[in-house]
């Protein structure tokens, strides 16, 4: 299996409601993003022209349009965290999530959108997003 990965950076802050660590509070994070793909070719001795998977351009066009430009600079807080502390609403950067904006939610709503918009040749490996240095959620299909 030949698969390629792009990487991305953006900064995002949130806050976990019900939790009674530190990350109750609304902080921020620099997420490192790697999007992991492949394609039904790579059966074969050799890639078809033009002898890629995606260009790498391509990939980077797609990711930063439906997801980076999408959550950088951006809070996200859930409804129960809204609720119970409704200034944060004030925010003008302000994304509402159903579910806490926690690390595996935010990499698996990152993987719903690129289900939907990633061209229908290439498949969607593995995501892999770094909350810190050394902390991260990881997708696998």
């Amino acid at each position: 299996m030949i698969q390629v990965t792009k990487i991305f950076r953006f900064e995002t802050a949130h806050a976990i409601h019900g939790y009674n660590g530190h990350c109750r509070n609304i902080h921020g994070h620099s997420y490192v993003l790697h999007v992991t793909v492949g394609s039904d070719a790579d059966g074969m001795a050799y890639l078809p022209k033009p002898g890629f998977v995606i260009d790498f351009k391509d990939l980077k066009k797609i990711v930063n349009r439906i997801i980076v430009e999408q959550l950088d600079h951006r809070l996200i807080l859930s409804q129960d965290f809204l609720a119970e502390h409704p200034h944060a609403a004030a925010s003008e950067n302000l994304i509402i999530w159903e579910m806490e904006p926690t690390a595996e939610n935010i990499l698996l709503y990152i993987r719903n959108v690129l289900l939907a918009e990633l061209p229908t040749e290439i498949r969607l490996r593995k995501l892999k997003i770094y909350e810190t240095s050394d902390s991260y959620a990881e997708w696998l299909n």
